[in-house]
């Protein structure tokens, strides 16, 4: 058992950046610190994005240290570390060395840009043909595999790599190459091979699938030592790997050599694992301790550049659009969920930045010293009083906001799916930027709505959100979730650490050895600080716009499909 002077590191790497993060066995934060990573793009091609293990680890190190340095933590006094990281795919040889995964001559061979990001969308004809095979893998991601899985990514680099090369190669979702890079230990977690590589609950690797697709190398006789998982080496959340750090990954960490390493989460299910154990505060007084049970009603909404959206439950449960079931994924024998979207955080950036008033929002917020958030805010609630309108939904009754500008990923599955604004008008005021800075919000939160009730039509019964991410910030827009979606939003106390708090918590469950989801959940209440309840409070006239935006949302969707197939036809 751990003691008060016990101390866990968890490790989040996300889009832009590697945090680590120092915590107490009770879950208080000691330090924290952030390094920017680099990411490429491809000046000819906007699908393209990749990034480096090596710059990643580099930065990871350097965080890692900063924290013992801050908090002057001894480090023996670290029991384990925990890693999470985006569902990107990172590509290295059998000696561990990066692989070139950049289109051109140097693919396959030994060099820095060897990560895909998950938001790199170059293989779209790859998920097609994948999508063509009706093979009971698309059952567990809602019938249509996306893009951003690590399979037609794979499936890409076989195709313009030499095969001598391809064969040398070994993929990992990057969660799992950390662990693989600390402990030398190729085991992978359950959470990456069933949500991102296509390995089936209950039933492996399918090699029919893979045969009618074109990757029959990567069975190897049963082996699969491409993708690192054969004979059984394939463990839950917070497992311990190998022998835990290296003398190599110790020293470069700052950490001594055999500290706990437990099996990797993806960001958003670290986020979960850091969220929805929360108590929270309802007029003044502090909820009871959860029951295990009670974590299949909390959706977790994990908010950044996109939204990823998890729900637990006892057995799997099919939902069209939604990824998964995914058996293991967190808990050992509970299934998991899980939907999102593939810009919200971003696409507010965009809406705001690309805007003709942008740069006097900018100066104005410079002149106030507010954020700009703030002054938006502030013109907003003019506008409402020079309309003699009491909310921010009936100023933006007339005008609709369909937000999937970069495809959509949960519940339609469609990735061709495209944004789209009706009512608008000749105005690039400062005026007209925040009404879309709001209309952005609401139809990210219409959104959920489609993901909520998706997820409870086919047989979950979520009846609250927990928000992680920066958006947790957004008090309006949390509000408007609740509104939205009926139902109350938690707002733990640190939301924007709770996804490096979920990846600390894998450190401690791998160096207290513990397997059974009772005592994972226990862990994950004692660590999580309490958050506070945001309940619906729309009146009743703004409940009404609002249930009449959501049937004008989903009329967008079809008409959209509608529009889409029609011109098919004109152009065959």
């Amino acid at each position: 058992m751990s003691t008060e002077t016990d101390y866990y590191i968890g490790v989040d790497v996300g889009t832009g950046s590697a945090r680590a993060c120092l915590v107490s066995s009770k879950g208080s934060i000691r330090a924290s610190n952030t390094q920017d990573t680099t990411t490429w793009r491809d000046a000819h091609d906007h699908r393209i994005f990749e990034q480096s293990t090596t710059d990643i680890w580099l930065k990871i190190c350097i965080a890692v240290k900063k924290v013992l340095e801050d908090s002057k933590v001894d480090p023996a006094a670290v029991k384990g570390i925990g890693f999470d990281a985006t569902c990107s795919l990172a590509v290295a040889d059998f000696q561990g060395n990066p692989v070139i995964v950049t289109k051109g001559d140097d693919v396959g061979k030994v060099g820095t840009r060897n990560i895909i990001l998950w938001a790199d969308h170059r293989a779209e004809e790859e998920a097609e043909l994948i999508n063509s095979t009706k093979s009971i893998v698309l059952n567990y991601v809602g019938g249509t595999m996306s893009l951003e899985m690590e399979i037609p990514k794979i499936l890409w680099l076989k195709k313009h790599m030499d095969p001598a090369l391809f064969s040398r190669c070994q993929f990992f979702d990057l969660p799992d190459y950390f662990t693989y890079k600390c402990t030398d230990d190729n085991t992978r977690s359950f959470c990456s091979t069933t949500c991102k590589c296509s390995f089936v609950p209950d039933k492996g690797w399918q090699e029919d699938f893979f045969t009618s697709i074109g990757l029959e190398e990567l069975i190897d006789g049963g082996e699969w030592r491409q993708l690192g998982a054969a004979k059984g080496r394939i463990q839950a959340a917070g497992t311990p790997i190998g022998k835990g750090l290296t003398r190599k990954a110790a020293e470069e960490l700052g950490l001594k050599e055999g500290t706990a390493v437990g099996s990797g989460l993806i960001d958003a299910y670290a986020g979960w694992m850091g969220t929805v154990g929360a108590r929270y505060l309802e007029n003044g007084r502090l909820s009871g301790f959860p029951s295990l049970d009670e974590s299949r009603h909390r959706l977790a909404a994990v908010a950044g550049t996109s939204t990823c959206h998890l729900v637990q439950s006892r057995e799997g449960i099919f939902v069209k659009g939604v990824w998964g079931p995914y058996k293991d994924a967190a808990f050992p024998n509970w299934w998991m969920n899980e939907g999102g979207q593939s810009s919200t955080g971003q696409l507010i950036d965009f809406i705001i930045t690309t805007h003709a008033a942008y740069p006097e929002l900018k100066e104005r917020a410079k002149q106030e010293d507010k954020n700009i958030h703030q002054v938006l805010l502030e013109i907003l609630k003019k506008l409402c009083a020079d309309n003699q309108v009491d909310s921010f939904t009936a100023l933006m009754k007339d005008v609709h906001f369909y937000p999937d500008f970069h495809g959509n990923r949960s519940p339609i599955a469609d990735p061709r799916m495209r944004g789209a604004i009706v009512g608008l008008e000749l105005d690039a005021s400062i005026n007209d930027l925040a009404r879309k800075y709001y209309l952005t919000l609401e139809a990210i939160s219409l959104q959920t709505r489609h993901i909520v009730s998706s997820l409870n039509a086919a047989g979950h019964d979520v009846t609250s959100i927990y928000m992680s991410g920066g958006q947790a910030k957004n008090a309006t827009m949390m509000q408007l979730f609740a509104d939205t979606c009926g139902i109350p939003v938690v707002l733990p106390m640190n939301g924007g650490e709770a996804v490096v708090l979920g990846a600390a918590m894998l450190g401690k469950v791998a160096s207290e050895g513990i397997t059974q989801a009772e005592d994972m959940w226990r862990v994950m209440v004692e660590m999580t600080p309490s958050g506070t309840l945001v309940a619906p409070s729309a009146p009743p006239n703004v409940k009404k716009i609002l249930d009449a935006k959501y049937k004008i949302f989903l009329e967008v969707i079809d008409t959209q499909k509608r529009w889409r197939k029609e011109l098919e036809e004109a152009t065959a």
